[in-house]
């Protein structure tokens, strides 16, 4: 049998004791004779680790610092430090080296080693459900099966406090309890017990020395620290957040600083308990300094442009009151800033830095001390992130080029193009330069994240009377190129970024209609010209059972009853027209079929800027009606469409789906021949409507314009301004259009494809009631509309936003009573909800101010269900 001797060492950091318990000789049965008054040197000849469930072996003897082959002296430091190196792992609850056996000089060590106890439940008391959820989604690492050390306990109730801190519970108190869960081995239970207490809120502001900003100003500046009880701060928190309040220090000192005072500083200030437990008084003592302006303002470095040039470029002159912020942006921040005036023209490197040469009196004179370096030329443009879009659908939107200078404007461009193509997420459109310093050349680095962006649309509405059903798929990355490639089917040929649209509505066997669409953005892949092309066919039935008060799905009344009949010459009854027999038993049948094609062509203009577009559409519509009241007298027959339409529009729009900059403007002329003109004989004013309109003829105006801006430091807070107008005219007064008409009022949805009348939204009023149905529509509107928005999720997969809105329109059946300043007001609030699956929903409440259609009463409360993105 080996001899063995078993050592045990316990360290306690300051002193060790190494025991030698026995040594028993199994082959002769001898004890040999050991002597401790003096230590011995060994040899390591082996190291093995036990009682280890959860490590590598190999990798704690390397924490151990220990090695086979160390000498070592028994008892010494080389043990000691061993186990003091395995106990500041934080893992085990036990530290024990012993010798395993002896063999002459050579020593062989085991390590023993107790880890601590693995969580096996965590139970939170004093909160909420969703303050727990909140908390397990936070960065606390107490997950089960974790390791469970007094690290662990420390930063978890540090994170907890924080996060609490933060909500505006000052003075939560946070305990951690553990004991052993019985049912399961080396495993404890933890109990964590918040106390949040009271949100402690600031009772009051008190300030001293300041004279140049007053109290109101200093507290419209320091926006998170406000007094409760004040009626300028009833939409603001209350809460006191002391990180808060040191980012509203910084605020006030910038604010002191953009008005001229740059020597301005905090004293002092201090925290104290307010009169109540869960309130504290704040005190802050200001030393406003002077206040300086600007005086002598030098360029140093300069070759590219002149001192003068740039000079009139900071827009900064002597005698401007010395802002910092100011300087910051004319010189970094603007659109136009000093910077870019460089790094728009190629000079990557360039470097800026303004001193400070001279503070006399109330004046400072700087020094504006630039490197231009050399102008950087591009060497790769490299694009990553797009697994479904081919590569050329996204390199060619990009303004930035190889072998072209460096232009920080094209990139800012170029992310702009790939945000509108739709198939990335344009909130994570990343840009990232790469300098190449050494041969004066950069990298540009394009990260995209896709989302998905074909659409399903599966719903039911209620319109005219009746109910919709709508099912309709969009793929928007569509590939018509590979449509005979199976194994480009996911489901269908995608990666071109082309559009194909099927979309089907019925109620059954009263109403159908069906329409596809095929859009190409490039059309042969080399200029952004693009090609569309549609079809769309419709058929509504009915049948009436009383013709003399026949009910009408577009009517607000009976035909015998609707007064603004008279305007047209029909009389307020159907007496007029000469009827006289009795159609109360006789059932008479309805249709209207509207059979529409169109074909367009768009192309990217130059001037007068690259923003403008201009697109060009041929289509056709052929309308087959039947005892039919909606357009202006005509009941039967057959009436054609012709038209050729046009359109300028300019669209400078950062994000299509939550715009924060830009504008989109478009102008738009829709016009037919002119039939009338090439029968100058026929009396037009004899013929009946049937006949005048066999061939429609019209000349259509409109104008749209939409800005957007910004109203919040972050960017997030929107105005968005829209303005409308509609005109549809005449060539000759007996030859009226009784179609593409306007219907305004109501969330600009019919509940189906109202075919031959276009439908204007106008919020707070119900669909169509400020047009005249019977007439087709109103042949002029216009509208005024002003929205602030503001984000609630802006992420890949899902965008919503809320808004508030004032709006305003109105409509006329004759453009002689026009008046732009006669409009029904509403106003009100929504949200939307952008799902890539389904596009753009929501639903807006309005409040219309102003009554219509004779009535006493205004319109009252609305609600508006929106499908589809606008403009």
């Amino acid at each position: 049998m080996l001899n063995k001797i078993s050592l045990s060492l316990i360290t306690l950091f300051t002193c060790q004791v190494f025991l030698i318990s026995t040594l028993e000789a199994q082959e002769e049965n001898v004890k040999p004779n050991i002597y401790y008054s003096a230590a011995q040197k060994y040899t390591i000849g082996g190291i093995k680790v036990t009682e280890n469930r959860h490590y590598e072996e190999s990798l704690l003897i390397k924490f151990s610092g220990l090695s086979v082959g160390d000498e070592i002296t028994v008892p010494g430091n080389e043990i000691t430090t061993a186990v003091k190196k395995l106990w500041r792992q934080g893992l085990f609850s036990d530290v024990r080296i012993l010798a395993d056996k002896i063999e002459g000089n050579l020593i062989f060590l085991e390590i023993q080693l107790k880890e601590r106890p693995r969580l096996g439940t965590i139970n939170y008391h004093g909160l909420k459900k969703t303050e727990i959820s909140d908390l397990e989604e936070s960065s606390i690492r107490m997950i089960k099966g974790a390791q469970v050390t007094p690290n662990l306990i420390n930063n978890t109730q540090k994170v907890i406090k924080n996060i609490f801190y933060e909500k505006g519970y000052q003075n939560v108190e946070v305990s951690i309890n553990q004991k052993d869960d019985l049912t399961a081995e080396n495993q404890v239970i933890i109990d964590i017990f918040v106390d949040k207490k009271e949100k402690v809120k600031i009772e009051e502001l008190i300030l001293n020395g300041n004279t140049v900003l007053t109290k109101n100003k200093i507290n419209r500046v320091m926006k998170k620290t406000n007094e409760k009880g004040k009626w300028r701060n009833f939409f603001r928190t209350k809460k006191f957040i002391i990180d808060l309040y040191d980012e509203d220090k910084i605020a006030l000192i910038d604010k002191y600083n953009e008005e001229g005072y740059r020597d301005a500083i905090i004293v002092s200030d201090s925290i104290t308990k307010g009169s109540e437990e869960n309130t504290v008084k704040i005190y802050i003592n200001i030393d406003e300094g002077q206040k300086y302006y600007f005086r002598n303002i030098n360029w140093v470095g300069n070759s590219q442009y002149t001192a003068d040039y740039l000079s009139t470029h900071l827009r900064i002159k002597k005698g401007d009151v010395y802002n910092q912020k100011l300087l910051s942006e004319r010189l970094e921040t603007d659109d136009d800033a000093v910077n870019n005036l460089y790094l728009d023209n190629g000079y990557l490197f360039f470097q800026l830095m303004p001193v400070e040469v001279m503070v006399e009196n109330d004046s400072i004179d700087l020094e504006m001390r630039m490197t231009e370096g050399n102008q950087a030329t591009i060497n790769k443009v490299i694009i990553q992130g797009n697994t479904r879009t081919h590569e050329h659908v996204a390199r060619r939107e990009l303004r930035v080029k190889p072998g072209e200078l460096f232009s920080k404007a094209d990139i800012i461009r170029s992310v702009r193009e790939l945000a509108q193509v739709g198939q990335f997420d344009p909130e994570q459109i990343e840009p990232l330069p790469k300098p190449n310093p050494e041969d004066g050349t950069v990298d540009i680095l394009f990260n995209l994240v896709e989302k998905a962006t074909d659409q399903v649309e599966l719903s039911g509405g209620w319109g005219a009377g009746m109910f919709v059903g709508t099912l309709g798929l969009s793929f928007n990355n569509f590939s018509m190129r590979n449509i005979f490639n199976k194994e480009s089917y996911h489901p269908l040929p995608s990666g071109d970024g082309q559009t194909l649209s099927i979309r089907g509505q019925t109620n059954g066997k009263f109403y159908q209609s069906y329409s596809l669409s095929f859009n190409e953005p490039w059309l042969g892949g080399k200029r952004p010209n693009s090609f569309s092309v549609s079809a769309y066919y419709s058929i509504q039935t009915g049948t009436n059972q009383n013709y003399s008060s026949y009910y009408d799905p577009y009517s607000y009344g009976s035909y015998g009853s609707y007064g603004s009949y008279g305007s047209y010459g029909y009389g307020s009854s159907y007496g007029n027209y000469g009827y006289e027999t009795d159609y109360s038993d006789v059932e008479i049948t309805k249709h209207m079929k509207v059979l529409g094609l169109s074909v367009g062509l768009g192309k990217r203009l130059n001037w007068p800027d690259d923003f403008f577009t201009m697109y060009n559409e041929l289509s056709f519509q052929r309308y087959d009606i039947f005892n039919w009241y909606q357009f202006l007298g005509i009941t039967d027959g057959k009436s054609n469409n012709l038209s050729f339409t046009t359109t300028f529009s300019r669209n400078s729009v950062d994000n299509p789906i939550y715009s924060r900059t830009g504008s989109n403007f478009s102008a738009s002329l829709q016009l037919t021949p002119p039939y009338s003109s090439f029968s100058p004989d026929t009396d037009w004013s004899s013929l009946s409507s049937q006949d005048k309109n066999k061939w429609i003829e019209y000349h259509k105006w409109k104008f749209k314009g939409v800005n957007y801006t910004p109203i919040s430091p972050n960017g997030k807070l929107v105005l968005m301004t829209k303005a409308e107008f509609g005109f549809v005219g005449s060539y000759n007064p007996n030859k009226i259009s009784p179609f593409e008409r306007f219907n305004v009022g109501g969330d600009g949805m019919s509940g189906y494809s109202l075919y031959g009348s276009e439908t204007i939204a106008l919020r707070g009023y119900e669909n169509s009631s400020l047009s005249s149905i019977y007439s087709g529509g109103a042949s002029i509107y216009n509208k005024y509309t002003a929205e602030i928005r503001y984000p609630f999720v802006l992420e890949t997969s899902t965008t919503i936003f809320g808004l508030a809105f004032l709006e305003a329109g109105n409509a006329w059946d004759d453009a002689k009573q026009f008046n732009p300043f006669l409009v029904k007001r509403s106003a009100g609030a929504g949200l939307r909800i952008f799902l890539p699956m389904f596009g753009m929903m929501g639903i807006d409440w309005g409040y219309g101010f102003d009554p219509i259609g004779g009535s006493m009463s205004n319109s009252g409360s609305q609600f508006h269900f929106v499908i589809g993105q606008q403009f």
